[in-house]
Formats: structure tokens, sequence, C-alpha cells
């Protein structure tokens, strides 16, 4: 009999689910069966989707890899398995980009920043209230190894500049996710100077609540993209807060994705 099991076509001559567990993985405490989990034992059939889960255990990277593949399809996940994606700034946006590329298997993280976790910083960045004091580079790959622990990270605790760019040599992808309008300028001019063949992806206007409909992608040259709605910068009655800033990253994330693709 035919069937899926930890989404990976599999042969088996049991008939029914918890004999597939005995079989296959007998320490297995979560079993599931077309999409439920069940406590019961069930007949299996052909075309059935099974997964065995021990609770709590990591699975390995072969395991992981194989899971991300089937459902990405191969020829995606090779693509985004070999590519690798600049951050500079690891605040509201860089962490939120770095935890989705990280989850669609993006094969090395290189990223920048001096800063340290803040109270102020839990609206909307992706660390945690026990992270409090902490470089923003160490809790974030700390958080990376708790989702994908086989993403290579490389973080650098570092203030960018003109001159320390070469941290970015070898990126498909560069993503600028500054809060500073100074800072933005600068990596965007510096750094499409030192490799303009390289895509550079920015942002600018994502403050407050506003229409989500707003924000989009606008492209400004050859290998120049900048998400937002180019406008709304931050002010009283009107911060910088999670939801939209959350959509301007997933969108700088998804374009970062597409282009691997899409050029690789």
């Amino acid at each position: 009999m035919k069937i899926k099991l930890n989404e990976q076509p599999f042969e088996t001559g049991a008939k029914t689910l918890f004999a597939l567990r005995d079989e296959i993985k007998p320490e297995a405490d979560v079993v599931i069966l077309n999409g439920a989990v069940l406590s019961d034992d069930a007949p299996l059939k052909e075309g059935d989707e099974v997964s065995l889960i021990t609770r709590g255990e990591t699975p390995s990277a072969d395991e992981l890899e194989a899971l991300m593949a089937s459902r990405h399809t191969p020829g995606v996940h090779s693509k985004v398995k070999a590519a690798t994606v600049g951050i500079a700034g690891l605040g509201g946006l860089g962490s939120a980009i770095a935890v989705a590329l990280a989850r669609v298997g993006v094969g090395k993280l290189i990223v920048a920043d001096f800063d340290v976790v803040e109270p102020s910083n839990l609206n909307r960045q992706q660390y945690f209230v026990d992270q409090i004091g902490l470089l923003k580079t160490e809790a974030l790959v700390s958080n990376l190894r708790k989702i994908n622990p086989y993403v290579e990270v490389e973080a650098h605790a570092v203030k960018l500049t003109p001159d320390n760019l070469q941290l970015f040599d070898d990126v498909d992808v560069m993503i600028e996710a500054f809060d500073r309008a100074d800072q933005k300028a600068m990596l965007l001019q510096a750094f499409t100077a030192q490799q303009p063949d390289v895509p550079f992806i920015g942002a600018s206007g994502m403050a407050g609540f506003g229409a989500e409909e707003t924000i989009g992608v606008k492209k400004m040259g050859r290998n120049i993209y900048v998400v937002g709605d180019l406008a709304t910068g931050a002010r009283p009655g009107y911060g910088l807060m999670a939801p939209r800033v959350g959509i301007v990253a997933s969108m700088q994330a998804n374009l970062a994705l597409r282009l691997i693709v899409e050029n690789h």
C-alpha cells in the first residue's frame, strides 16, 4: 500500500495506523492521519497521509529538509537553500524578515545590528521579555535556532558604514531594515555603488494603523525595490506598530524569495 509518511512517499504492509506507528516509530506520541490527530487506531488505505511525531523531538537536518521540499516542491527548495540573504537592521522589519526566511529554509542569513533589545521594542519586534538587554544579534540567533536550527546565520554586532559593507559581499539579495532615514540612505547609496548587480530591497512608509492596501512595492531602478507606502513616517499618535510593520517585513521577505526563485 502506498501512502505518505511525514510528507514522503512510503510503501507499507501495515493495515492500521497504530500498526504503522509500532513498526516505524513506536515512541511517537502524536499520530496524525490526513490532518487529524487520532488517539484511537484506524484502518489505513491507499493514499493516506500520516505523520508520526515525538513531542519535543527536533527533526534531523534531512527530515526537516524533506518536509520543506515537499511543501515548496524540490526545485524551489533547492534554489532557496542555496541562497544567501543579507539583512541590515534587526528591529521590527529585520527580525521579522529573518524569521520568515528561516522558516522557508533560506540557506544562509548574514545579519547586522549593534543595538540591544529594549522594552519599547517588544511592541513590534520578534524578541521576548526575557531577552531585554541582550544584543539583538544574540537574541535573534537564539530565536532562529528554535525555528530552524539548520539555517546558517552569520551575525555581526556592528554599526554599518560604507567601510564595512564587505560583510555582505556574498549575498544574493540585500535587505535594508533600518528605522532611521539617514541609515537607509547610507546603505542604499553605498551598497548599490559597491554591488550594483545584487538586488536591493528597502522600506519606506509603514507607521501607524492606516489602510494596508496602500502598502506596495515600487521598483526604483534596475535592481532597487522599496516596500511601503513611501509616505507615512512615525509621529505622535501614529507610531511604529506590529501589524503594519509586519506587513512590510513580510512583503520584503516575499520579494527576496521571489527574486531568488526567479533569478537562480
